[in-house]
């Protein structure tokens, strides 16, 4: 993954986080990588992040699959704002308060007006996969 990637995806995120809108849940997320359609991220999960069990939330995750690999799509040569047409996720194992997931996005195919994304989310610690997520979007 290329430096300039990863300037452009800090660029594309940082304009999402700091709206006041839905997407200030994605504040406290560090972008780690990113390059030709991927992307890694890292997040500390706080209460916010949580259900009232007290683990990863249905949504953040969703939210997270939904918004990443489309940042990391930005830094394809193709790469532009779409809109999702599909989210799939598998919901695998919970993570608490305190733990650093790291989520691994990937650009998988870049059609004329289709782009397939996905995304895994893993536990930093000890690499157990929490959730995995595909992602369909229409472009222009």
């Amino acid at each position: 993954m290329s430096g300039n990637g990863l300037k452009i995806a800090e660029n594309v995120f940082r304009s999402f986080v700091s709206s006041k809108d839905f997407n200030r849940v994605l504040e406290k997320v560090k972008i780690l990588n990113a390059g030709e359609g991927r992307l890694q991220a890292e997040l500390v999960l706080g209460p916010e992040h949580l259900n009232p069990k007290g683990t990863l939330h249905g949504g953040m995750t969703a939210t997270l699959v939904d918004v990443l690999p489309s940042v990391g799509f930005r830094t394809h040569q193709r790469g532009v704002i779409g809109a999702t047409l599909d989210l799939r996720i598998s919901y695998l194992k919970a993570a608490e308060e305190g733990e650093t997931i790291v989520i691994d996005c990937n650009t998988l195919k870049v059609g004329k007006t289709l782009v397939f994304l996905d995304a895994e989310i893993k536990k930093k610690q000890t690499g157990e996969l929490i959730a995995k997520g595909s992602h369909t979007k229409y472009i222009d």
